[in-house]
């Protein structure tokens, strides 16, 4: 049992040492952001790769709708919807819809165009949205812990929207989770489960460091002394 207990607790290390010697370089604009400021960064970044990954697999299992572009595949869809988010431009088939609005729209009856991709730019450009218009969080941003918390719930309602809309045959309007005999794809709610778990834990840390500011003051006020002059 000793042997047991010293051989795990050499595991702990080893992979404590891994995480640590595996860390990425500082970068110089780190320095201007703070701890939150880098968890924010991170969690965004985390939050769009998920979004990739769940767009990458509607694709594969919707490979008609990247066929509705003008583009010679689906590699060349995702990275124009990829850079169409993070550089805040329009989407050309949303007519100008953004964020909530491009949310509905896209997986709405009436929708012509590629459903993937406008439900992929659509929830891209909610989560840049509710951040402020950024990717990337310094100093001197600021954050609404309230419009992260709606973004979560959108995106509940999002993965709930995806599994349920239908045509007018009551087919689904884009194929993902799938139910059968031989076992369940449930990757798409995967995604999904993350991306909310992230947005909610954002907002847990914005709230709590507010309410520390303010219990910080108060304590600087009883907890006074002056300062040594010699």
């Amino acid at each position: 049992m000793a042997a047991l207990l010293l051989l795990s607790g050499c595991s702990g290390r080893l992979d404590n040492d891994s995480i640590v010697h595996t860390r990425s370089p500082l970068k110089p604009a780190e320095v201007l952001q703070t701890d939150v400021d880098r968890m924010a960064t991170l969690a965004m970044r985390n939050n769009l790769n998920s979004l990739y990954r769940l767009m990458n697999k509607l694709y594969q299992r919707n490979p008609r709708e990247w066929r509705k572009n003008s583009l010679p595949d689906a590699a060349a869809a995702e990275r124009a919807i990829q850079y169409a988010i993070e550089h805040n431009q329009d989407w050309p088939t949303l007519g100008g819809r953004r964020d909530v609005a491009a949310l509905d729209y896209s997986l709405s009856p009436g929708f012509q165009g590629d459903r993937v991709a406008a439900f992929t730019y659509a929830i891209g450009s909610m989560l840049v949205t509710a951040h402020g218009g950024r990717t990337e969080f310094y100093l001197t941003d600021s954050f609404n812990a309230q419009f992260i918390h709606n973004a979560a719930r959108n995106l509940e309602k999002a993965g709930w929207m995806l599994s349920q809309r239908r045509d007018a045959m009551g087919r689904p309007l884009l194929l993902s989770n799938e139910f059968t005999e031989q076992g369940n794809n449930l990757s798409y709610a995967v995604e999904f489960g993350k991306m909310v778990a992230r947005l909610d834990l954002l907002t847990h840390v914005l709230e709590e460091r507010y309410r520390r500011m303010g219990a910080n003051y108060a304590q600087s006020l009883f907890l006074l002394n002056f300062l040594p002059v010699q």
